[in-house]
């Protein structure tokens, strides 16, 4: 891995995080996270929807080079198709921003984003597990086990879904940046 894909792999979640915040702030007036989606600050027609839609892609770029650096380190099959069905929940994440709430494939590749990113996590994790990497193994599933249940708790519990996407979102930056960390020790 080279080191400006460790930094590609830093700023990723910090661009989502600041393009959803930028958009939350520029649409406070009626945006609410109880009651709405994040990606009704990217819909079809919304002054400003740009600033949640291109850093949904620039995140997703970012990543994704990071990730193809991350497969050079892994250990086992196990860790390199979890690493590759996570490259392909990046490509959704991308395609959330081409193709934002208000166009057809919208609501299809959010559910294969949030589906495609969760199981790669696992799948990674416990390839990790198998390769000697057991605390980082047993993070990873407690981190699954969690996220899920909480969110899916915040989705019964919210009119819109943009808690459950916050939840689900920030469980999957804290794997990365353990995950990260772990593997920075290895770069030159």
């Amino acid at each position: 891995m080279k080191k400006f894909q460790l930094y590609a792999g830093f700023l990723a979640p910090l661009v989502a995080l600041a393009g959803i915040g930028a958009a939350a702030y520029i649409n406070r007036s009626w945006w609410r996270i109880t009651e709405n989606a994040i990606s009704d600050l990217g819909r079809v027609g919304l002054p400003n929807n740009w600033v949640l839609n291109v850093s949904l892609i620039t995140t997703a770029a970012l990543a994704i080079y990071y990730a193809i650096g991350l497969f050079t380190l892994l250990r086992n099959s196990a860790e390199k198709a979890g690493v590759t069905i996570f490259i392909f929940g990046l490509i959704f994440l991308a395609l959330i921003g081409l193709f934002p709430e208000g166009t057809s494939p919208h609501y299809y590749v959010s559910w294969a984003f949030f589906v495609t990113t969760s199981l790669s996590l696992l799948i990674t994790g416990v390839g990790m597990g198998l390769s000697g990497r057991r605390g980082l193994a047993t993070f990873t599933v407690t981190v699954f086990v969690l996220g899920w249940a909480i969110g899916l708790w915040a989705k019964g519990h919210y009119h819109g879904v943009a808690v459950a996407e916050s939840i689900g979102a920030a469980t999957f930056a804290l794997w990365h940046y353990v995950v990260l960390f772990s593997v920075a020790r290895n770069v030159q």
